[in-house]
């Protein structure tokens, strides 16, 4: 563990906040009902999938390409089960086969994006839209990793950028939303209400409902329950919820409530969700916010 991390872990602990238990007053929806997280498992069939790929590549005779390939499938479902330097390791090896794959470009640069090596990330996402001017989610990604390296104006141009290309999709809007927001506050909220009326009815609509202040935490929440198409999906929109939460505690000032809900996302494992990738990065950033206001108290 580096220096970095063992200051970031005795800083929640001074908190009382490195376990994944939480208080009532933080995670109570606005009815009073706690809503729980049941954490994704491990699915059966990705792990004997992750044994056969491995398999392939220590027996199998193999061309270059194949091999990138296979190195590219094996990480993204290490990826998928939470296993990200794993997954990191098989992206670089599959790139130096294999230069010109965007996806695994994409990931490396989500990757250095989490680890807040912020120009190599910019660079991953320029190689992607140098090989796919089309990937979509290039734009987004870029974009995330510019509003964290506090570059708001370019992390605004990318994500509306991937704001136009679908206004229907609400989380495109939140982003944007977000971007906005550190330059106006006033403005972004305007614009967010006039992108919610392109967004239809469902849950990413509750959650821009959430935003512009039409809906509390405990809707929300509640919300999340409705209409559900299969088991796990109640766990991935927690995820989203409690990280979009945070963001909103954060927001208003609540550097502790906002903590506690990162937390619950990660809590989620699901690991492969933008706000599950991003909810340790958000509690990183506090962490130091609380830090500097301590030194300046004594």
């Amino acid at each position: 563990m580096s220096l970095s991390k063992r200051w970031l872990v005795l800083v929640l602990v001074s908190l009382g906040l490195a376990g994944c238990a939480s208080t009532n007053s933080e995670t109570e929806s606005g009815n009073g009902q706690m809503m729980l997280v049941t954490p994704l498992q491990p699915d059966a069939n990705l792990e004997v999938a992750l044994a056969k790929i491995s398999e392939v590549l220590i027996s199998a005779e193999l061309t270059e390409e194949q091999r990138a390939r296979f190195l590219y499938d094996r990480g993204v479902l290490y990826d998928s089960v939470g296993l990200r330097t794993l997954a990191r390791i098989d992206f670089s090896r599959a790139l130096q086969l294999r230069p010109d794959l965007p996806d695994a470009y994409n990931f490396m640069g989500i990757y250095l994006t989490q680890a807040m090596e912020f120009d190599q990330a910019y660079e991953a996402f320029d190689a992607v839209l140098e090989l796919d001017p089309g990937y979509d989610f290039a734009y987004l990604n870029r974009g995330i990793a510019l509003y964290y390296g506090s570059r708001p104006m370019l992390a605004v141009d990318d994500l509306n950028e991937f704001y136009q290309r679908d206004q229907s999709d609400a989380y495109r809007a939140l982003w944007l939303y977000l971007a906005e927001y550190q330059q106006d506050p006033v403005q972004a909220k305007a614009q967010l209400r006039a992108h919610s009326s392109q967004i239809g009815d469902g849950w990413g609509a509750a959650l821009v409902a959430y935003y512009l202040g039409d809906i509390d935490g405990g809707q929300l929440l509640a919300a999340s329950r409705q209409d559900l198409n299969h088991q796990k999906q109640l766990a991935e929109r927690l995820c989203e919820a409690y990280f979009y939460m945070g963001k909103q505690a954060r927001m208003e000032g609540q550097p502790r409530a906002a903590l506690n809900l990162f937390k619950l996302s990660l809590a989620t494992n699901v690991y492969e969700f933008v706000e599950h990738r991003y909810s340790i990065m958000e509690m990183r950033q506090i962490a130091e916010q609380l830090m500097e206001e301590q030194e300046q108290a004594h």
